[in-house]
């Protein structure tokens, strides 16, 4: 689906520049102490990001590390409220305001800020929803369950953005000012770096929402575990998970180090190129970018297809090829012809004059598709259910994650 929308006056989505979000953190508590804005120092640290790149500036004053110190809302309110006197109408960008509490909320936005941003994903507090409604203000929201963060694997994640939109959407937030938020970071002990590697390689399932998609990435866990450095030294490291992010979708990157994230963001938009689209007079057509048959159905129902028929079709949206070594010429030609007979295509040398022992096959073809051809395969002879059994395992890892990124 294709973004295109207006945030605080910043045009956000795939037509338009990767937006960044410069971060002011005024919590002490937290991972990052080189991040820590003084109180007397917002408005220019806030001029400087702007100099360099900030479209957004992001104000927190709570710490959302899973090991910082706990604070009370009238600490979070005694930092954020003096900061926000300051930088709003002073700082020529739109502010967001990073707190989970909708009476914080309420004043941050009473006194001008634009944007609320949520890590709970509108839970923490039963309030926010409202408030946000109410002023009809942009909202960033994470996904979450019962605690910020705290969904383990791309598929959680998925599935938690989809019912805090559909909750957002049902509380009178309008569409368009729901901007989502993969909670990439380690936010419960459970959540370990692999976890974050098939984030960001599965970006672009989020499109199916149409939404803008914010990556908070900047110096987190799973960067200092790769490369075992303390969060001061982890900028390379951030650089290089933004450039991968804005390759694979990302519209909004949130960020300490705007200068050096910004030359990132404008590589990576380049060799990435523009989604495929075409359109004339009345007529338009996207290209679907579909990479898990379980987001299919999404698709579906955004089209208003019945859910019967979206789950039915929902296997034949990916295409896989698969490269089969090794077969002999008999079992190729079996291969072939089951798999011809059941919508896929294959590809291999001659086989017909048996000049050689053994042939490599390439097999092509929707996961349906394949699924059938290896039940099939499953009831042959020549050693064949063992090459049904290979296909089911590279098909399955696929879905991985452990395989995939461990």
């Amino acid at each position: 689906m294709v973004v295109d929308t207006t945030i605080a006056g910043i045009t956000v989505g795939d037509a338009h520049p990767v937006r960044i979000m410069g971060v002011i953190n005024l919590s002490g508590e937290s991972f990052y102490k080189g991040s820590v804005t003084k109180t007397g120092n917002v408005v220019p640290a806030a001029e400087q990001m702007v100099a360099e790149g900030a479209d957004f500036i992001d104000v927190g004053a709570r710490s959302t590390w899973p090991l910082a110190d706990k604070i009370t809302k009238e600490e979070e309110r005694r930092r954020l409220i003096p900061a926000l006197e300051q930088l709003i109408g002073t700082v020529d960008v739109p502010i967001s305001v990073d707190t989970q509490y909708a009476g914080l909320a309420r004043e941050a936005l009473e006194m001008g800020a634009h944007i609320i941003n949520d890590v709970s994903g509108l839970s923490s507090d039963p309030g926010m929803a409202e408030v946000v409604h109410e002023y009809g203000c942009p909202v960033v929201v994470m996904a979450s369950d019962r605690v910020p963060g705290d969904v383990i694997g791309m598929d959680a994640v998925m599935d938690s953005l989809d019912k805090i939109i559909k909750k957002a959407e049902d509380t009178g937030i309008a569409t368009e000012k729901i901007i989502i938020d993969p909670a990439i970071g380690k936010w419960v002990p459970e959540k370990v770096p692999i976890y974050d590697f098939e984030t960001i390689d599965q970006l672009e399932r989020l499109k199916v929402f149409g939404k803008p998609v914010l990556a908070a990435i900047s110096r987190k866990s799973f960067i200092g575990e790769v490369v075992n450095k303390p969060s001061a030294d982890r900028l390379m490291g951030s650089i290089a998970a933004t450039a991968i992010a804005v390759y694979k979708g990302a519209h909004i990157i949130r960020t300490h180090d705007v200068a050096d994230t910004d030359d990132a963001i404008r590589v990576a938009e380049a060799i990435k190129g523009r989604n495929i689209t075409a359109g004339k007079s009345d007529y338009s057509i996207e290209v679907l970018d579909i990479t898990s048959a379980k987001d299919a159905p999404g698709y579906f129902d955004r089209i208003g297809t019945t859910g019967m028929g979206g789950r039915g079709t929902k296997d034949k949206t990916v295409y896989r090829v698969l490269k089969i070594n090794n077969v002999t010429t008999t079992q190729s030609l079996v291969i072939k012809q089951e798999a011809l007979s059941r919508g896929c295509d294959a590809a291999l040398r001659d086989a017909m004059s048996h000049e050689t022992d053994s042939v490599e096959l390439i097999l092509m073809g929707t996961e349906l598709q394949l699924k059938r051809l290896a039940a099939k395969l499953e009831c042959q002879a020549r050693d064949l259910p063992v090459i049904a059994g290979l296909v089911r395992s590279a098909m399955q890892r696929f879905k991985d994650t452990t395989y995939r990124y461990g």
